[in-house]
């Protein structure tokens, strides 16, 4: 490089703040700085992508010759093409620790918003009305079992949490060791947890295997009564096999930070359920995690283009082609 500070595209404003640590070790290109007709023009001269939400596919990430390394503010990285960047070199790295516990802590917000039927009891505080502890149910979760469809960062802290408030946990993830699970009881499989919990919460990246897997089938073998929490990817429940689900009655409610398509339209029908509360993908936009994402995807670029090996790279094949 020659001791000049290489060029990083930021799909997001930096927080202000951060700017000058960004700008003493970086040349910032996008988005303040972006053709409002190419928002993508001065891609061309960057070594490093801070990504957010855009889709990274070979056309995009061709338009930066240069480029090294793509690192994602946040654990998924599905909108970046891996076979591409790998064939290209490009090491793509994600942030799993930042969002851990606001998003765990959203999860938590969801159960208990659905359980205790916030958003029918201020539905009917509106229309106006009287003796609404008559009419009003809700869900006490302590003696609950909690279900956790996958058993990492996040689905801990939400263990903790659901632990501490009296609940049973029990979780799904066949790819790790059982010793992993310490005070939670594993199961089998995925059929078998549905069929167990009471509140089913998911805490699972989105594959190609298991693309729509709460799906009509699932959804119907879930206890009636209970809840289900999506905090994880839209694309794992399919919403109009959910919508039937809540309209006969079997569940009790739902609690979606995520949803497929995202954001749902305004006039989509669970908008309007007052059995479901919807959140538009912010349970890790708190302060304290935007920072933590942040940082953390901003120095692994670095790492990558000083010739460190960053501690979160999805796709080890291409360091090891480096050091060959």
């Amino acid at each position: 490089m020659g001791g000049s500070k290489p060029d990083v595209w930021f799909e997001r404003e930096i927080l202000p703040d951060l700017v000058p640590q960004v700008a003493a070790v970086a040349t910032i290109r996008g988005p303040a700085t972006a053709d409002p007709d190419d928002p993508y023009r001065e891609l061309h001269s960057a070594r490093g992508i801070v990504a957010s939400q855009h889709v990274y596919d070979p056309a995009l990430m061709d338009r930066a010759p240069d480029l090294r390394v793509i690192s994602r503010t946040g654990i998924g990285y599905e909108k970046v093409d891996l076979a591409a960047a790998t064939e290209r070199g490009i090491a793509v790295c994600n942030a799993p620790d930042g969002p851990t516990v606001s998003t765990a802590e959203h999860a938590v917000a969801l159960m208990m918003m659905v359980a205790k039927n916030v958003k029918r009891s201020e539905a009917e505080l509106r229309s106006g009305g009287s003796d609404f502890y008559a009419r009003h149910t809700g869900v006490e979760l302590e003696g609950c079992t909690l279900g956790l469809v996958g058993y990492g960062r996040i689905a801990r802290h939400v263990a903790r949490v659901a632990t501490a408030i009296g609940m049973k946990i029990v979780a799904y993830d066949p790819y790790l060791d059982p010793a992993v699970f310490a005070d939670t009881a594993p199961v089998e499989s995925l059929d078998e947890l549905v069929e167990t919990a009471d509140v089913v919460s998911i805490h699972v990246p989105l594959t190609n295997e298991n693309r729509g897997s709460f799906d009509g089938a699932l959804l119907a073998k879930m206890k009636p009564g209970s809840i289900l929490i999506n905090t994880a990817r839209g694309g794992l429940v399919d919403l109009a096999a959910l919508e039937v689900v809540l309209e006969e009655g079997h569940l009790f409610g739902a609690g979606l930070d995520v949803t497929e398509p995202e954001p749902l339209p305004p006039q989509h029908p669970l908008l309007a359920r007052t059995d479901v509360v919807v959140t538009p993908h912010v349970a890790a936009g708190t302060a304290g995690a935007k920072r933590r994402i942040f940082r953390s995807a901003f120095q692994q670029v670095m790492q990558v283009l000083n010739g460190t090996r960053p501690p979160h790279l999805v796709n080890p094949e291409v360091w090891r082609q480096e050091a060959q």
